[in-house]
């Protein structure tokens, strides 16, 4: 998963990104909210962990503004030094998912990430997906369509697995690169695209089959389902699609 974590403290930031690593998730950290919301709107995140304290404005105010910007599925823990029941509240009324107090256990911490992100992507979390007429097996990391399988490419099946799993879902080009490339290497932007291209073709992803892929201009691309409309939880601030 694809986590950005909140603080002013460099050294709980290295901590936790060398954890949330082990756990073979991608750590992009920030020390400051102005940086963080500057991302947020244009890329795409799993989970947020964000400090109540902080250098330029309170993190209860980056949690709300977060909220206005990518709706209520994106899980956000938040994590302070106030142990008070009055300050738990404000967290929770504020749009947080989750309130930890320091000092943080990252056993602990990993654990409640976890449960978070099961309940907000909850296809992401299992091996053996079905999706109308696309059925993946995760563990033998094959892909059939209506019952015949299909041949992709490595980085092809990565891509659309990731897709899968998140049906609706806008999905930043960064986000889908470091998912199918690795987040230390950057791949060039034609090649995400040509990977898409070659998905819609051999997938047959179509208004027949159940699923389009939709360019968004600016951002990235977002698997829909058809007949539905993508929540606009998903939706960047004046998104347009082409």
């Amino acid at each position: 998963m694809r986590i950005a974590v909140l603080d002013d403290d460099p050294i709980l930031l290295e901590l936790i990104k060398g954890t949330l690593e082990r756990h073979h998730h991608v750590c992009h950290t920030y020390a400051d909210g102005t940086s963080l919301l500057k991302d947020v709107r244009h890329d795409t995140f799993d989970l947020l962990i964000v400090n109540w304290h902080l250098p330029d404005m309170e993190g209860s105010d980056v949690v709300q503004t977060v909220r206005q910007m990518s709706g209520l599925q994106l899980p956000i823990l938040f994590i302070t030094r106030r142990q008070d029941e009055r300050d738990v509240v404000e967290a929770l009324t504020r749009g947080a998912d989750d309130v930890m107090t320091k000092p943080l256990r990252m056993g602990e911490l990993v654990a409640r990430m976890t449960a978070l992100l099961r309940r907000a992507f909850p296809e992401a979390m299992g091996s053996r997906l079905v999706f109308g007429p696309y059925c993946f097996d995760a563990d033998k990391r094959e892909l059939s369509v209506h019952d015949q399988p299909v041949e992709l490419k490595n980085r092809e099946y990565e891509l659309a697995l990731f897709m899968f799993r998140n049906p609706g879902r806008l999905l930043s080009r960064a986000h889908l690169r470091e998912v199918v490339w690795g987040d230390t290497v950057e791949a060039p932007s034609r090649s995400l695209d040509t990977h898409v291209s070659r998905l819609r073709t051999k997938l047959e992803l179509t208004d027949a089959n159940g699923y389009t892929i939709t360019a968004i201009y600016g951002m990235g691309y977002r698997l829909d389902p058809v007949g539905s409309d993508s929540p606009a939880s998903h939706r960047a601030p004046a998104e347009a699609t082409h």
